[in-house]
């Protein structure tokens, strides 16, 4: 239940950030909702591109608007990037020029009006969900095709001269320590918090004892996910006799058709969330290199809250304090090695004990809300 009311706040999403379903909507979803229990008001501005308006976000918010994105070559500049560039919109310039509360760009997507002169005063956050020119140009590197290393080249390119100039930003938000590292080096005249994402779960709940498998879990039809799970299929899961599930949305040929060559490996493709749920609850290792060291992965947050064991690399747990709950696996021996030692460990409530007290302090919804609505509060005094 909403509290007594507390402050405005415009937010301007990069998306619509429901259902809820990857990694941006999921921090952008329940931050709203976060925000609403403790009485914020909310002018939630949308862009649209794919995903259809949604009902439930007037449940969280005074207002919903929304706002087509211009995409192809109706999003193209010299001068800005075209994340940035195509969700320029009249109508959201008039809005956020008529009602008066502070703004909260999600992402740097979001940020065309940034320097808009009708909000000249006003107070300005922006959430930064990746440092964006690092994550292109790593995309670029790892394309599919020359086009598209083409078009992650410009873009990154555009993106690095763009993160200079977000000197009308008040409150940076970084999502990571080492985000707010960058930014803060970037800008140190400017206020900067590490918030890091919300999340769906209101309390964490992380089972002891053991399971029978290993997993992964995430957006398989994204390039990176992509990457860590052929990696896997080709160098780790051959050689562990253990159970495997690769478990997420979309995946492509590649994977399907190497899964089908491993007896022991099971697809589970486009689970439900309870499907889902379930699979991250009754694993017994949850298995999870990365090869992009940027941004927070929540596919790491949400195994922590509600798993047991886990695998990952450096890259993993990239700027998220939280290497002293994982066991850190670099090369593919290491995963296989980590994987045959935990697998006659059960997980220990002393172990979950140290777990939710580390995400206690620093990843509770509530808490980290508090900070957010303190800061808008101290900032009007």
């Amino acid at each position: 239940m909403m509290s007594l009311q507390g402050p405005e706040l415009h937010i301007v999403c990069f998306d619509v950030p429901y259902p809820a379903d990857y990694g941006g909507a999921i921090d952008v979803f329940y931050k709203i909702k976060a925000l609403w229990e403790q009485g914020c008001v909310i002018y939630l501005h949308c862009f649209q591109y794919g995903r259809p308006e949604a009902p439930e976000l007037k449940n969280y918010c005074k207002e919903v608007w929304y706002y087509k994105r211009q995409t192809g070559w109706k999003g193209l500049s010299l001068l800005k990037p075209y994340i940035v560039y195509s969700r320029r919109d009249k109508l959201l310039r008039q809005r956020l020029t008529e009602i008066e509360a502070p703004i909260l760009f999600e992402g740097i997507h979001s940020t065309f009006l940034l320097e808009e002169p009708s909000i000249q005063n006003r107070l300005k956050i922006i959430r930064t969900h990746n440092i964006e020119a690092a994550y292109y140009r790593k995309l670029a590197s790892r394309a599919s095709s020359k086009l598209s290393a083409i078009y992650f080249q410009v873009e990154g390119q555009l993106l690095h001269r763009y993160e200079k100039r977000l000197h009308e930003a008040d409150l940076f938000l970084e999502l990571s320590t080492a985000d707010k590292d960058y930014f803060s080096a970037a800008y140190p005249e400017r206020d900067h918090l590490f918030l890091p994402p919300f999340h769906p779960f209101t309390t964490s709940d992380i089972p002891v004892g053991s399971g029978n498998y290993c997993l992964y879990h995430g957006n398989l039809s994204h390039p990176e996910n992509e990457e860590a799970v052929l990696y896997l299929l080709k160098e780790v899961v051959p050689f562990v006799a253990v159970p495997f599930i690769i478990a997420g949305k979309d995946p492509g040929a590649l994977i399907t058709d190497r899964v089908k060559e491993i007896k022991h490996c099971t697809l589970v493709a486009d689970p439900s969330s309870d499907v889902m749920e379930r699979l991250i609850r009754d694993a017994h290792i949850h298995v999870l290199p990365t090869f992009q060291a940027t941004g927070m992965k929540l596919k790491l947050l949400f195994a922590l809250l509600n798993g047991r064991h886990v695998v990952c690399n450096r890259d993993m747990l990239w700027g998220s304090g939280l290497e002293s709950i994982c066991n850190l696996a670099e090369s593919s021996s290491d995963f296989i090695a980590a994987i045959a030692k935990l697998m006659e460990e059960p997980f220990t409530t002393e172990a979950k004990a140290t777990r939710t007290k580390l995400l206690d302090n620093g990843y509770a919804n509530a808490s980290n809300a508090t900070r957010l609505i303190t800061y808008l509060q101290q900032r009007s005094l």
